[in-house]
């Protein structure tokens, strides 16, 4: 683990599904912060040097076999602890205190009411609502402890020790059903842990600069250039460190949308007038991909073909060993990282193979996706690229279930094409996370014309998300739903039948592969 610039918090996660919504709703407070596993060693945390750590909730029970814990001396270091739902119950389990089950759960919107003096309801109403979600409860606060904070379920709903600088509270100030949530999440930060609000879109393209200015020295760069905000951001970060020596590559592997490769040239070479190869690749990446159906080995297989157009455009421009990426924070914890599970391998992360010539260069490794727009408004891009809705690296590759080839490609771009206009047109593009559609692997059968059709269905999908790390489907209103429908199968040859995907993220995937 690298050293946290000043006044950072660390997020020690047991598991719980809003710990990196903790992550970003710190940050949105200006200051920076990291998610970091339950096991984190006091040595860890000591070399780190973070002005408070803040311990998440999880699903399990503190009294239950092999529930997570931290190392006990975490207590003992003098950084500030907030504890919250889980996390407070263990702060007051091994400190001293009691949680049961006392047979009265909370979930959802609650009463709570401020007792005492308090640092965390500062300047805060006495009565308040607040979201709760558990079934233990912590009934007496460890020696030391002052309980600040009842409900009709929890006696012991939040309890602070300023002595020891350690804060526990049994409801989610994180998530935006708590009205006061941020207030509190302040006034730890500010008042218990010290921390000024330096995280600022300017520090953050400072530090960046620094770092690559720092890794390259007066080395050339290329950058892969996918046209996305990701990419565009880290490249124009980098120019704005080391100047002409870097080169964007925009690799054409045939996956992307409709009029996406000429509208990628235009808009880079006269907007920003960087150095870009374009390297026209369709027919490798299909030949490649022939055959494969797995969506992690057209990832993998996507993934290291990238790589070897990028060492091939390295050899002829010679002396080139460093290659700038736009790989975000999420996209590091879905691929699998320390105590986070492998939920897919993203193709710049998990997707890349062992055998590289590239030192990677990654400014944004650190970001969620609202902060590199925020970045990229900062540096300047325009709003098309700022605004322009996620599209991952493998394209249209995944979006196609089986295995690929240049009908599906035909099909799926008209109809993704469709979707977007629409979306649009509609006036919801930007209140949407992302919007496109999906081409199955199956057939089915219509009526046209009076007579019998057998062809693919078009899958629309739709959601709404702050970071992708979660996401709900998007209630589109009927007549969009009914104009995709009827576009699609009266322009589209070769379909016959649109469905609609009105699954969540979690158990589903925003993605279909």
């Amino acid at each position: 683990m690298e050293k946290l610039p000043n006044d950072s918090v660390l997020v020690v996660d047991f598991g719980a599904q809003y710990a990196k919504l903790i992550a970003r709703r710190v940050r949105e407070c200006k200051v920076y912060s990291e998610i970091v596993p339950h096991n984190v060693t006091p040595q860890e945390v000591r070399r780190r040097k973070p002005k408070a750590l803040i311990f998440s909730g999880g699903p399990s029970s503190v009294y239950q076999e092999n529930a997570p814990v931290p190392h006990p001396e975490l207590m003992d270091l003098g950084i500030p602890i907030l504890g919250i739902c889980y996390g407070h119950q263990l702060l007051a389990r091994m400190l001293g205190g009691r949680v049961e089950a006392t047979g009265v759960r909370e979930y959802g919107g609650t009463d709570l009411r401020v007792v005492g003096e308090s640092l965390l309801f500062h300047d805060l109403p006495a009565e308040q609502k607040v979201w709760m979600s558990h079934g233990d409860s912590v009934t007496e606060a460890p020696p030391g402890f002052r309980v600040t904070a009842v409900t009709a379920g929890s006696p012991v709903a939040a309890m602070e020790n300023p002595d020891r600088r350690i804060y526990g509270v049994q409801f989610h100030p994180e998530v935006v059903h708590t009205p006061h949530g941020m207030d509190i999440l302040k006034n730890f930060l500010y008042l218990a842990a010290d921390c000024l609000p330096t995280w600022t879109m300017v520090s953050i393209i400072e530090k960046a600069v620094e770092e690559v200015r720092e890794q390259v020295g007066d080395n050339r760069i290329i950058c892969g250039l996918s046209g996305g905000v990701d990419s565009a951001t880290a490249a124009v970060l980098v120019h704005k460190a080391v100047g002409d020596r870097l080169t964007c590559v925009f690799v054409d592997h045939g996956l992307m949308r409709k009029g996406e490769p000429e509208q990628v040239e235009d808009t880079f070479r006269r907007h920003f007038r960087m150095n870009l190869i374009h390297v026209k690749a369709q027919d490798r990446f299909l030949r490649r991909l022939k055959g494969v159906v797995d969506p992690e080995m057209k990832r993998k297989v996507i993934g290291e073909e990238f790589i070897r157009v990028f060492e091939e455009v390295a050899r002829e421009l010679k002396d080139v060993r460093y290659l700038v990426q736009g790989t975000l924070y999420p996209d590091i914890i879905e691929s699998g990282t320390g105590d986070a599970a492998k939920i897919k391998s993203h193709h710049n992360v998990g997707g890349l193979p062992e055998d590289m010539d590239f030192i990677l260069v990654e400014p944004l490794r650190d970001l969620f996706k609202d902060e590199v727009r925020a970045v990229g408004e900062e540096l300047g891009l325009p709003e098309e690229i700022v605004w322009r809705q996620p599209f991952p690296g493998p394209g249209l590759a995944i979006r196609i279930i089986g295995e690929v080839d240049a009908e599906k490609l035909r099909i799926l771009r008209e109809a993704d094409e469709i979707v977007v206009e629409e979306i649009k047109r509609a006036g919801l593009y930007r209140k949407l996370w992302q919007s496109f559609a999906i081409l199955p692997d199956i057939k089915t059968v219509g009526v046209m014309g009076d007579e019998r059709t057998y062809a693919y269905p078009v899958i629309v999908r739709a959601v709404t998300s702050e970071d992708a790390m979660t996401a709900d489907w998007a209630r589109l209103p009927y007549e969009v739903l009914e104009r995709i429908s009827n576009r699609i199968i009266n322009e589209v040859d070769g379909v016959n039948r649109v469905a609609y995907d009105i699954s969540s993220k979690p158990p589903a995937t925003i993605e279909w592969e």
